[in-house]
């Protein structure tokens, strides 16, 4: 029963990817039908517009960029988006870039001086299509003067170490960007914009999704200092970011543009790809197979082993036959937990909720547990997430395996790797954060 489980999740999570597919999504919203080009509450005719800009920066830009192409073909006058290497697709107007992730370099500080210099010759006439998605923050990428690339990069990876989940991140990104914050939409502006966007964050919050660069931004400096004090970080940042934001603690001149500013009078936000769409993908397929299902939902946060011991808690309430619906069920679930890296081992989020999602249902018969990064890559690894069952932690005593021991090294990875329980998707070219399954015979 426990292969046949495994193999219909896996199933499941591959319908769930449709629902994430980047052309898919943009070819939703972004029209041109009877002479009118049309996103969201935008709709403006051609012959009104005097040259199209495509600019972009995430994960899916290249297949947003590729879907973009397809719906206004030569309509498109001049084009720059910047992809994660390895997502190319080919273009015929809009040139591709390729930048760091997730930590920025200086390809995509490049990149997005390009793009920052063909947005400021946008007039009035002129229509920006904005594509952002997931990975934008790292992409796009122009720190203020004063903060180098490096010191950035620094400033990341220490927010990752401490585990700030990615609202945290972008707070104090965004106040170090001449872009994010809604910079962007500015340097374009007096041009009217559309953004087309895909989220990758709780609540498809448009000031969070690639920081924000089209979007209002209601988080301050003093968020930034509130953050960098509950994880005690100020004093280990590198001194040109405590410089700047020290100096602009009381200091309105250098903040980020505000719900309110005229700029937003000329932009449009249309979000076009979701976690609960990908969600409701894996519902559908999940019924096709037989199964009673439950989307949870798509808003999971927080620790990940808090998270995982929850779900591992629902499985075998459902075993045990304490909670509906009745077997078969399959629960599904979705967002982006966090987890405090303690060891030096290697894995990701995902692969660390199902390694304690394992640990808490050894000896459950029928039941399988799966998590997976919709953009195929977990943390610093070459899986998208991992998948485990009732037998995982006995299979793993068998080869001297101490779960504990790996989950104390935050080493999921090189655990589900010796067990042959790693999903490996390669790069998918989109990111709408993780999905979970829980699946009982």
């Amino acid at each position: 029963m426990e292969a046949c489980l495994r193999e219909k999740a896996l199933s499941i999570l591959q319908a769930s990817l449709k629902g994430a597919d980047p052309k898919l999504c943009v070819k939703r919203f972004l029209k041109f039908e009877n002479g009118y080009i049309s996103a969201g509450n935008f709709r403006k005719r051609l012959d009104q517009i005097k040259r199209i800009i495509v600019a972009g920066a995430g994960k899916a830009s290249a297949l947003m960029a590729q879907a973009t192409e397809e719906i206004l073909e030569d309509r498109i006058d001049q084009g720059i988006v910047i992809a994660k290497e390895g997502s190319g697709v080919p273009l015929e107007k809009i040139k591709l870039l390729f930048g760091g992730h997730p930590f920025p370099d200086e390809n995509g500080a490049k990149g997005t001086q390009e793009i920052l210099q063909m947005l400021s010759e946008a007039d009035s006439n002129d229509l920006v299509i904005f594509l952002l998605s997931g990975g934008g923050s790292a992409l796009l990428v122009s720190p203020v003067d004063g903060v180098s690339l490096k010191d950035k990069k620094r400033m990341v990876q220490l927010l990752i170490e401490c585990g700030a989940n990615i609202d945290e991140m972008n707070t104090i990104r965004k106040h170090i960007s001449k872009v994010k914050g809604g910079r962007l939409a500015k340097i374009a502006y007096p041009a009217q914009s559309v953004s087309l966007i895909l989220s990758d964050v709780i609540g498809d919050r448009l000031d969070s999704i690639a920081s924000g660069p089209t979007a209002p931004d209601p988080t301050t400096f003093d968020d930034c200092f509130e953050i960098l004090n509950r994880y005690k970080l100020f004093s280990k940042l590198p001194k040109s970011i405590k410089r700047f934001l020290g100096k602009n603690k009381d200091n309105q001149e250098n903040e980020t543009h505000k719900p309110g500013d005229m700029v937003f009078e000329k932009v449009e936000n249309v979000i076009v790809g979701s976690n609960l769409l990908a969600l409701e993908e894996a519902e559908k397929k999940a019924k096709k197979l037989g199964f009673n299902t439950l989307l949870l939902s798509s808003t999971v946060s927080g620790n990940t082993t808090e998270a995982a011991i929850e779900h591992a808690s629902l499985a075998r309430e459902i075993r045990e036959g304490l909670k509906n619906p009745a077997p078969p069920v399959c629960l599904i679930s979705g967002g982006e937990t966090t987890v405090e890296i303690k060891g030096n081992g290697k894995g990701g989020r995902n692969q660390e909720f199902v390694l304690v999602s394992a640990i808490h249902i050894q000896g459950l018969k029928d039941v399988v547990i799966s998590s997976m990064n919709t953009d195929g890559i977990d943390g610093p690894t070459d899986a998208a997430g991992a998948i485990c069952d009732g037998t995982t932690v006995s299979r793993a005593n068998k080869l001297n395996m101490n779960p504990k021991d790996y989950l104390k090294r935050n080493d999921s990875y090189y655990f589900f790797e010796k067990l042959g329980d790693l999903i490996k998707t390669g790069p998918t070219n989109t990111n709408v954060m993780d999905i979970h399954l829980i699946l009982v015979g």
